[in-house]
């Protein structure tokens, strides 16, 4: 695995890793093949970094409801009325990958905020096991706390100088699916694009909903990109996303990457693929500018 340097814009090899460890056969032996494997996080640093050159960023505090909500800003310096993008987190949090792909979007123009949505269930930066992850955390994380909490951080965003009229999100994993639920739930929102969010699924209390469920009403278009070889979400949920948003007047797409599995763009982990990341970072910003989110 290679060191990266991001400009913002591009993705340049630096150095080699000199651990001595491959760190996909050394998941793989600890927890097994498969999404698990695919999604633990590497205690490692981040390969692409994103420098603060020309930036404003700061871990800000916003409260709503009575709850201090941790977020994560990045701006260009000196600059307002810019367009507002939203990065939603993996079920991993705020980290400093989902910290640095705001700095990579505020070099390209944009008031990025990155929202810690897990608060009230705890911190999910802390905890390491997967299992309880989701059990402690996620699954306790109601989307509608996750819808009202971003409608405030968009109201925040306006505040701090962005142009909201000019409205994208962006999410990855866990963030992917609440793309496609806040691009229905809010239609003030520009464009969306979801990294390998999941579309399908049981309702339960806490997540009445999925993106298939509400695909045949959205008007938001979102661009969903995704592995061809994730064993989480696999193609046939593709499929039928695609078929739930052709009964409606939705402008969204899907391109699918045909080598990558999972979580294909984090490159702190053992699935990045510098190629379809680099790609796909490129189809993000052509359709949030396409779509008015410029």
């Amino acid at each position: 695995m290679k060191d990266l340097v991001s400009d913002g814009s591009s993705l340049v090899s630096a150095s080699a890793f000199e651990d001595g460890v491959d760190r996909r056969d050394f998941l793989k032996a600890a927890v097994g093949s498969g999404f698990a494997a695919a999604t633990l996080p590497v205690v490692a640093q981040t390969v692409v970094t994103t420098g603060t050159d020309g930036l404003s960023t700061a871990d800000s505090t916003i409260v709503i409801n009575g709850q201090d909500v941790p977020v994560y800003r990045a701006q260009p310096e000196g600059k307002t009325g810019v367009p507002v993008i939203l990065v939603i987190s993996e079920i991993f949090g705020v980290h400093e990958y989902i910290k640095d792909v705001a700095r990579r979007f505020a070099k390209q123009g944009y008031l990025a905020i990155a929202p810690d949505l897990f608060v009230r269930q705890g911190d999910a930066t802390k905890v390491a096991n997967i299992a309880d992850l989701m059990k402690d955390i996620v699954a306790k994380t109601p989307d509608a706390q996750v819808m009202s909490d971003l409608d405030t951080v968009v109201n925040w965003a306006k505040q701090r100088g962005g142009d909201t009229e000019k409205l994208g999100i962006t999410g990855f994993c866990w963030g992917g699916r609440i793309t496609w639920l806040y691009a229905a739930h809010n239609p003030k929102v520009k464009a969306g694009v979801a990294w390998y969010g999941r579309l399908v699924g049981e309702s339960n209390p806490n997540q009445p909903k999925h993106p298939v469920d509400v695909a045949q009403n959205l008007k938001v278009p979102v661009l969903g990109l995704y592995g061809g070889k994730d064993t989480g979400i696999p193609l046939e949920s593709v499929d039928k996303m695609r078929a739930a948003l052709a009964k409606g007047n939705s402008k969204s797409a899907f391109h699918v990457y045909p080598n990558s599995g999972h979580a294909f763009h984090a490159d702190y982990r053992p699935s990045f693929n510098e190629a379809d990341a680099r790609d796909g970072w490129k189809r993000a910003l052509d359709w949030f500018r396409t779509h008015g989110v410029v």
